[in-house]
């Protein structure tokens, strides 16, 4: 029975490493062990950055609505809780495009979610 070399496979695995340290500095682009750890450091990079983004997202949207509603006389928080109040089912991201593309609804939507809190 002949005898089974992983040389093709091992080359595959290291070019793929390989490919994915390209345009990395110096020697991390071109030896095989450097550019392994960079990569796995880098992989551990994205992971984090992808959670961090919803993160970000969701504070400047908040940032966003509150700027709107200081210009219409009220605070995010009894904002937040008078839309809770008043059953509107939109979420900040939608509150934040509202805010931006059309003040006008969105001071539309104050005085109604201010009324219901009232009564």
């Amino acid at each position: 029975m002949s005898r089974i070399k992983c040389a093709v496979s091992t080359r595959k695995r290291r070019n793929k490493i390989l490919n994915s340290a390209k345009g990395y500095w110096g020697a991390k682009s071109k030896h095989f062990k450097m550019a392994k750890q960079a990569v796995m450091k880098s992989g551990n990079y994205a992971y984090i950055g992808r959670r961090h983004r919803k993160r970000d997202f969701r504070s400047l949207w908040i940032t966003r609505i509150s700027a709107a509603c200081r210009m219409n006389d009220t605070n995010y928080s009894q904002f937040m809780c008078a839309i809770k109040a008043h059953g509107v089912v939109l979420d900040r991201k939608m509150l934040s495009e509202i805010a931006i593309a059309s003040p006008e609804a969105f001071t539309d939507l104050v005085k109604e979610t201010r009324q219901k809190l009232a009564s």
